[in-house]
C-alpha cells in the first residue's frame, strides 16, 4: 500500500513536471519569435517547408519597367532592379520579429555562401520594417553574411503581398520566375539547381 502511494507520487510528480514543461514550451512558442523560429528551422531540416518551384519556370507576371523598384543599404547606396539586369536576383522580404523569417535565414545565408563567387546571381534581404539598425544587429548576432536593404520605393503586389517572409527570383531579363510566401529551406538540391540553370541561361 505504501509502495503504491510512493509510485503514484512519483508518477504524479513526473506528470506534473512534463505538463509544466509542455506549458512552458507552448508559451515560449506563442510569445518568443526566436523559439518559434528555431522549431520551424528544425522542421525545415527534416524536409518540411520546401519552396515550390514553378513547372514552366516562369510565372505569368508583367515585366516591371515603369515603376522602378529601389532598395537602400546602411550606407545610403541605392540598388535599382533595372541596374541588376543580366543577373539572376534572389530577394527575400522579411522582418526580425517574424518566426518563419528567422527560421529560413540560415538557409538563405548558406545559399548566399554557395553562390558567392557567381557574379550572375545577386542575393538581397529586404527588411520590410525599414529598421536597418535592428536587422543589421540581427545578422551580426547570428554571424550571417548577408546584405540588408530597406525599401526606397513602392514594390509591386506581384512581388510582395501581405505576408512575410516572401521570396522572389527574377531572371536575367528582370522577369519574375519564382515566388514563395512563407518560410522555406532554400538549400535543397532542386532549388539550387533551379538557380544554377537560370544563371547559365
Amino acid at each position: 500500500m505504501v509502495e503504491k502511494e510512493n509510485n503514484d507520487k512519483k508518477l504524479l510528480s513526473w506528470s506534473n513536471i512534463s505538463t509544466a514543461l509542455l506549458i512552458l514550451f507552448a508559451l515560449a512558442m506563442v510569445f518568443s519569435p526566436q523559439v518559434k523560429g528555431k522549431v520551424i528551422e528544425g522542421l525545415m531540416k527534416v524536409g518540411l517547408f520546401q519552396p515550390d518551384l514553378p513547372k514552366d519556370q516562369e510565372i505569368k507576371a508583367p515585366l516591371i519597367v515603369e515603376n522602378e523598384v529601389v532598395f537602400i543599404d546602411k550606407t545610403g547606396n541605392e540598388v535599382r532592379l533595372s541596374g541588376l539586369r543580366g543577373k539572376v536576383v534572389f530577394i527575400n522580404f522579411w522582418a526580425t520579429w517574424c518566426p518563419p523569417c528567422i527560421a529560413e535565414m540560415p538557409s538563405i545565408h548558406q545559399l548566399a555562401k554557395q553562390f558567392k563567387g557567381n557574379d550572375k546571381l545577386v542575393v538581397l534581404t529586404v527588411d520590410v520594417d525599414q529598421d536597418l539598425q535592428k536587422s543589421l544587429k540581427f545578422m551580426q548576432k547570428r554571424k550571417f553574411d548577408l546584405p540588408v536593404y530597406t525599401l526606397a520605393s513602392a514594390v509591386p503586389s506581384t512581388y510582395l503581398g501581405n505576408s512575410i517572409p516572401t521570396t522572389i527570383v527574377l531572371n536575367k531579363q528582370g522577369k519574375l520566375v519564382f515566388k514563395h510566401e512563407g518560410g522555406a529551406d532554400y538549400t535543397n538540391k532542386e532549388f539550387i539547381g533551379f538557380l544554377n540553370k537560370l544563371s547559365r541561361e
